[in-house]
C-alpha cells in the first residue's frame, strides 16, 4: 500500500490496471517520497517487444485516467511518474523485488 496525502492506494491494484494495457508486458508500482504528499505512486513498465520505443508515459497516464473516470481508482492514484524500463528487479523466487525498487528509485 502507498500512503499519499493521508489516503491509501493499493500498489497491486495500480499494477493490475496498467498490466491491462496492450503494450505492457510487466509492471511494478512503488511509493516514492513526495515533498507535498509524503509519498506518491511511481510505476515501472516493461513494454512488450512490439511496443519498445512506441509507448509513452503520457499514453499510460491516459490509460489510468479511464479508470479514474469510471470510479475504479481516485485521481491521486495515477502515478506521477511512469518509467519505461527494460527489466524490473526480482527476488530469487521471481517475485517483484519492491524493496530493491524502492531503494533504487525512492530517492531521485
Amino acid at each position: 500500500m502507498i500512503k499519499t496525502g493521508g489516503e491509501w492506494v493499493s500498489s497491486l491494484e495500480l499494477e493490475d490496471i496498467i498490466s491491462q494495457h496492450p503494450a505492457v508486458s510487466e509492471a511494478a508500482v512503488i511509493g516514492v517520497p513526495d515533498p507535498k504528499w509524503g509519498e506518491s505512486p511511481m510505476a515501472l513498465v516493461v513494454p512488450k517487444p512490439a511496443f519498445v520505443d512506441k509507448i509513452t508515459e503520457d499514453e499510460l497516464k491516459d490509460f489510468y485516467k479511464r479508470f479514474v473516470d469510471e470510479g475504479v481508482i481516485p485521481k491521486y492514484g495515477i502515478p506521477k511518474r511512469i518509467l519505461i524500463v527494460d527489466a524490473i528487479a526480482k527476488t530469487s523466487v521471481g517475485k517483484l523485488n519492491k524493496k530493491e525498487l524502492r531503494k533504487q528509485f525512492g530517492h531521485g
